[in-house]
């Protein structure tokens, strides 16, 4: 026996991340390959409750793979967290006879997921945020794509911390989470990385001190790598000039790590998911998260994703310290 055609919703939100046009692409093309119509809901939350829908097939997802950003735009959307806000997007759904969302984002939309779920429309959750801040899979949209280009900009400020004998505190993106500065640091060769997760009074102390001891030895430029939830670059920067004696410049390299063309990885990782949602929707599925966990696509429970705690790779961590001496 067939199974009922489906309608099925697309939406992004919160950060962008590179890759997501990858995800959408993926979704699309495995709904229109399953006999199902797919409507684009624009700028998330907010689009949902705006009814801002468009009509999407096979060709309109053409050449989108290798674009940042995505095309169906992204918001944060304040009144969708209010249980007013949350009847409204069920009943727009309804209206349209959407069946179903898939919803690309990190953890707040998970819970926009998890709660139109709760209000009767069957919702897949797929990880997108450069932060891999998600603990239930140790991949997420956008990171490959984003600490690549944080590695290309930290080795371009080498060069120029080296022919000035400087020391350079680079910033990264991650206001709670320090895997970009943790990955970027041991990419990069850097001194010393800064990370909100294990952060404390004392840790520029002992920053201090390794500076001090490097340049004792001969070593003529230095790099620190900072995560943006840690502090201010700049005060930090000057702390170190203080101490040290060192010229000590600081750069954020801000939101471009959000920008540009996904890697490789980023488009094959993101269209598996995307591709996975889809099928999890045709199976009846609701309230589920797609992941990617010991080498295998896998899914779980909105409610037991949002559970999970993630904690930085520690030994990730301790090799920093090895490589740094």
């Amino acid at each position: 026996m067939a199974k009922k055609q489906q309608t099925i919703g697309v939406l992004t939100s919160g950060g962008d991340a590179p890759g997501m046009n990858a995800a959408i692409r993926a979704v699309v093309r495995t709904a229109c390959d399953l006999g199902h119509k797919v409507k684009g809901i624009k700028r998330g939350f907010t689009g949902l409750l705006e009814e801002d829908f468009i009509d999407m097939d096979a060709m309109s997802v053409s050449d989108i793979i290798s674009r940042g950003g995505t095309i169906l735009y992204t918001s944060r959307c304040a009144e969708f967290r209010t249980e007013e806000g949350q009847q409204l997007a069920a009943e727009n759904c309804r209206k349209h006879g959407i069946d179903g969302v898939v919803v690309i984002g990190g953890d707040g939309s998970f819970k926009g997921a998890e709660a139109l779920a709760d209000h009767g429309v069957r919702t897949i959750a797929v990880p997108g945020t450069i932060d891999l801040d998600i603990a239930c899979t140790e991949y997420t949209i956008g990171f490959d794509t984003a600490i690549n280009t944080a590695m290309e900009a930290a080795d371009k400020l080498r060069d120029t911390s080296g022919s000035h004998e400087r020391c350079n505190v680079i910033e990264v993106m991650g206001r709670t989470a320090g895997h970009i500065a943790l990955w970027c640091s041991i990419a990069n060769g850097s001194e010393y990385v800064l990370l909100p997760e294990t952060y404390c009074e004392e840790e520029m102390e002992k920053l201090i001190e390794k500076v001090k001891s490097k340049h004792k030895i001969g070593k003529k430029h230095h790099i620190i790598v900072n995560a943006e939830g840690v502090g201010d670059s700049f005060e930090i920067a000057k702390h170190i000039q203080e101490e040290t004696g060192i010229e000590t410049r600081a750069t954020v390299i801000g939101h471009i790590q959000r920008g540009g063309s996904p890697t490789c990885r980023d488009r094959v990782y993101a269209s598996a998911l995307g591709s996975r949602a889809v099928d999890l929707l045709d199976q009846g599925q609701t309230s589920r998260v797609v992941a990617y966990r010991n080498g295998q696509f896998t899914d779980y429970s909105i409610a037991e994703a949002l559970s999970m705690n993630k904690t930085i790779n520690h030994n990730f961590d301790q090799l920093i310290h090895k490589l740094s001496r």
